[in-house]
């Protein structure tokens, strides 16, 4: 599956941005999704992920209660809707499939979208 994320940009503190991701090759409602981000300097992390069977969602402490992943099957599409955002949310940010947060891997990784938040 060939996934490309989109939606970065440039965000005062407190600010929202959405991210999406949109797939080609291969149908999303088959894989549990996720997000991970990096910082420079930082090593990648877990942001949360959303599971296949249910669409029940999980989050990192950092971002829980600011962030929100949701899927939209018809459209093949994966969104983050990040809200309240920190200037310690700065990073790439990538989509993956079938994430796994104890080896910090992923099946599926695309390309990543910048995201930068200003304090």
């Amino acid at each position: 599956v060939q996934l490309q994320a989109s939606g970065g940009g440039l965000v005062q503190a407190g600010g929202s941005l959405r991210l999406s991701c949109a797939a080609s090759r291969r149908t999303l409602r088959n894989y549990a999704m996720g997000w991970f981000r990096q910082a420079p300097g930082k090593e990648r992390e877990f942001v949360g992920f959303i599971r296949r069977s249910d669409s029940s969602t999980y989050y990192a402490d950092s971002v829980k209660g600011r962030f929100t992943i949701s899927r939209d099957n018809a459209k093949n599409t994966v969104f983050l809707q990040m809200n309240s955002l920190k200037p310690e949310d700065t990073a790439v940010y990538y989509c993956v499939a079938d994430p796994s947060v104890a080896t910090m891997s992923a099946a599926y990784s695309g390309q990543g979208t910048q995201v930068t938040v200003s304090s």
